[in-house]
């Protein structure tokens, strides 16, 4: 893994994300497919023991983050996966912020 010091903007993405689980709506089987194609090619676990619905916005947010800052795909499996990791993140950014909005109607 590189070496990895957060930008502004991905800091503001993680404060921006709810401190809990969050209903993704239609986007929940993209953002957890994601989740888990990652976890697999690369042989990692984000969440150990914690299944994906219940995994708060904001710790998920973060460690796709990091995922995507550190991780250097080699095989075809681990760069599709990877491929995917910006658009989750700005989906999850969106949703983070629809319902930052919501919440204060």
């Amino acid at each position: 893994m590189k070496p990895y010091i957060p930008e502004l903007s991905e800091q503001r993405m993680v404060s921006r994300a709810p401190n809990r689980p969050i209903d993704f709506g239609a986007d929940r089987d993209y953002i957890f497919s994601c989740l888990r194609d990652v976890e697999q090619s690369f042989g990692l676990q984000g969440f150990p023991g914690l299944s994906p619905e219940r995994i708060p916005a904001r710790a998920l947010i973060k460690q796709l983050i990091v995922w995507w800052r550190t991780l250097e795909p080699v095989s075809p499996e681990q760069r599709e996966a990877y491929g995917r990791l910006p658009g989750t993140i700005r989906l999850i950014d969106t949703i983070s912020g629809w319902w930052a909005e919501h919440a204060n109607k």
